[in-house]
């Protein structure tokens, strides 16, 4: 549970600097929410164009370092908020517990966002300058999660958002900049990754309930309570599956998709983890078990369409 920082208290450790840390400090953990998508979006242009490589490793560096930024921006205004402290669970508080400098995480989350914005703009040059106004949508959604006055994770409205902007739109761009196009089937293959990113939030939630409540955020976790919020996630994994296999009957998806449900271990041992656990270090494995479907979930799925592109 998650408890406010005293005034004036000191960061528990001044000298831990090493890699570690600043791993740490991006939460690895969340990058698949950055990189599964720019992948499958890119392999569902592989039936439209031949890849441009150079671009694709643009968006995807751009789309690290994104939700890597945004990572660190959560880092930095939690600290400022009084939510983060040594004793907090989980690999956030790298603030208070390691000694980074506030203002060396936010300078350093600003550094990222302008290593992206000049890769989107030479994207961009080779694409379409109509990206430019999505891409600033999504760096802006980013920022405002937890900065501003009134951050986007203080609401019922986070999963939402991080689910449409860092699942679908991130596939929808990853294609587009290959087709200049956006397709019925890439929005309808989008959807189940927009539910699991979304996942991977309310996972958060659920394990930060009860800290989260004591510092006012009104999240879903928190309105809903633990049984509810369970299953709700439960529902967005169950929906998820059920959606691909739907794309496979309508045959807009290839059967070789279907080894998304090779990954259902992941979200089954997610589940049974939230319903047993009570505190916040009892849930934190179910948190990575959900994170771990995304990046399972999707790989196989672009796998099931390089399958159904190469095969069929």
């Amino acid at each position: 549970m998650q408890t406010n920082l005293k005034h004036g208290s000191k960061p528990a450790v001044e000298s831990n600097h090493g890699f570690q840390v600043w791993w740490q400090m991006i939460r690895p953990h969340t990058l698949t929410a950055a990189f599964v998508p720019v992948i499958l979006g890119t392999v569902l242009a592989l039936g439209y164009e031949t890849i441009n490589f150079t671009i694709f490793f643009a968006m995807l560096l751009a789309s690290l370092l994104i939700q890597a930024a945004t990572n660190m921006f959560n880092e930095y205004y939690d600290f400022k908020r009084g939510l983060d402290n040594e004793h907090s669970v989980g690999i956030g508080g790298t603030i208070v517990r390691d000694g980074i400098k506030p203002k060396t995480v936010l300078q350093l989350a600003f550094s990222f966002y302008g290593i992206a914005l000049l890769l989107g703009i030479y994207i961009c040059v080779n694409t379409s300058w109509w990206l430019a106004l999505v891409g600033l949508v999504c760096m802006a959604v980013g920022y405002l999660y937890t900065g501003g006055p009134f951050p986007i994770s203080y609401t019922p409205f986070g999963e939402f958002f991080s689910g449409l902007f860092m699942g679908m739109f991130i596939i929808l761009i990853a294609f587009f900049i290959q087709t200049g196009t956006v397709t019925t089937m890439s929005v309808l293959v989008s959807i189940p990754i927009l539910v699991l990113v979304s996942g991977i939030n309310l996972s958060n939630n659920i394990r930060d309930r009860e800290g989260d409540k004591e510092n006012g955020r009104k999240t879903l976790a928190v309105l809903l309570g633990k049984k509810n919020a369970v299953i709700l996630l439960a529902g967005m994994f169950a929906f998820s599956y059920l959606w691909i296999l739907a794309l496979i009957i309508s045959d807009i998806a290839p059967i070789w998709t279907v080894f998304v449900l090779l990954s259902l271990a992941k979200p089954l041992k997610a589940i049974k983890i939230f319903k047993a656990g009570t505190l916040p270090i009892q849930m934190a494995p179910a948190m990575k078990a959900t994170a771990q479907t995304n990046t399972i979930f999707g790989f196989l799925l672009t796998i099931g369409l390089l399958l159904g592109h190469y095969v069929a």
